[in-house]
């Protein structure tokens, strides 16, 4: 019994002269070191690196995608915007040009349509034909590389509906949208659409813009031929705050300005017209409007776009520390994705 005693007071010791970490690592040193040749120092060691390597990678990954939707976003902003200021200066020019000659015609109510008088029309003729031919496809560009990059609640891996946007050109058509009502001019104050169904369409939802307060975006209802609303087509919204809207809305009112009889659509038809077709006459500040009109619609989707395009910045801007030190980054990963810049970010637009 005695010669248990000095066991059992050894089994009794603390746990202090355990070995500690830093003495196991020594020790697994040690042993990996005659057993493999690799020390745990390196082990370690290249751990860590291949951790801030991965990280430096998944940076320049970013910033390259970053750079392809700056790039993209900018050449679809340029490219609209120039295929319709250059259609309408060209329209401008036309106004001016054949009100002048009105001057001393005792018909001013008639253009006479030769070759010659075609001749300085040709630049307009064939900016309006690249105009019509790309303006779906313009639309469809805007959407893609304007509107999804700079939202930052888009998640591109989550499930969307392919009908999510039921705005078309042909629907704005069908529904006679009316491009020289005040109330259907692009703004961005007041409500923001937040995509929720505006309800059953009525005379106070679809006539008074200002009936629920200021919004920035309109409520399209479809109207029967009496003038009153359609109770039976769904209300559609146009968003003023989607790059897409705004070109569609553009190239609709261009067309709906082309197609009347008016000092713009006679000399770019190409045709002489008769007698009994002739147009009435049109005042020239009515004419001036509506070209006013199309030149605000181009100013506010210039103005979104330059917005959009520093929203994208925001998006990709770089994290800092936090998000590039081992095992924070995971942490902040399990509350926020501020770390991850491809990554849907909350926030309100201002």
């Amino acid at each position: 019994m005695e010669q248990d005693l000095p066991k059992e007071a050894a089994r009794a010791q603390p746990a202090a002269n355990a070995p500690g970490v830093w003495q196991r690592i020594q020790s697994w040193d040690s042993r990996l070191s005659v057993t493999k040749g690799l020390t745990a120092v390196t082990l370690l060691t290249g751990l860590v690196g291949g951790y801030f390597q991965y990280i430096s990678s998944y940076d320049q990954k970013m910033s390259e995608q970053a750079k392809t939707d700056m790039d993209l976003a900018a050449k679809t902003f340029m490219d609209i915007s120039d295929a319709f200021a250059e259609v309408q200066t060209q329209q401008e020019t036309m106004l001016r040009d054949e009100f002048d000659s009105l001057k001393v015609q005792s018909s001013p109510a008639f253009i006479p349509v030769d070759s010659k008088t075609l001749e300085p029309y040709d630049d307009y003729r064939k900016a309006r034909i690249v105009l019509r031919r790309n303006g779906a496809i313009f639309a469809r560009k805007a959407e893609i590389y304007i509107d999804w990059p700079s939202d930052m609640g888009r998640d591109a891996a989550a499930e969307h509906t392919l009908d999510q946007d039921p705005l078309t050109a042909t629907l704005l058509t069908k529904y006679n949208f009316d491009c020289e009502s005040e109330a259907n001019m692009p703004q961005f104050k007041g409500a923001i659409y937040n995509g929720g169904d505006p309800g059953r369409p009525s005379e106070e939802l679809c006539n008074d813009p200002t009936a629920n307060g200021l919004k920035s975006y309109v409520e399209l209802c479809a109207r029967l031929p009496n003038g009153t609303v359609d109770p039976l087509q769904k209300v559609v919204t146009i968003n003023w705050w989607s790059a897409k809207h705004h070109v569609l809305v553009m190239h609709h009112c261009f067309e709906a300005l082309r197609g009347q009889l008016n000092l713009l659509q006679v000399p770019a038809s190409g045709k002489q017209i008769s007698s009994d077709r002739k147009p009435e006459t049109t005042p020239q500040d009515s004419s001036e409007r509506r070209l006013q009109l199309q030149a605000r619609r181009l100013d506010a989707f210039m103005t979104l776009t330059m917005s959009q395009l520093d929203r994208i910045r925001v998006r990709y801007r770089p994290t800092g520390f936090v998000c590039h030190a081992p095992v924070l980054r995971e942490a902040v990963g399990y509350f926020t994705n501020h770390c991850l810049p491809n990554q849907p970010i909350k926030s309100e637009r201002s």
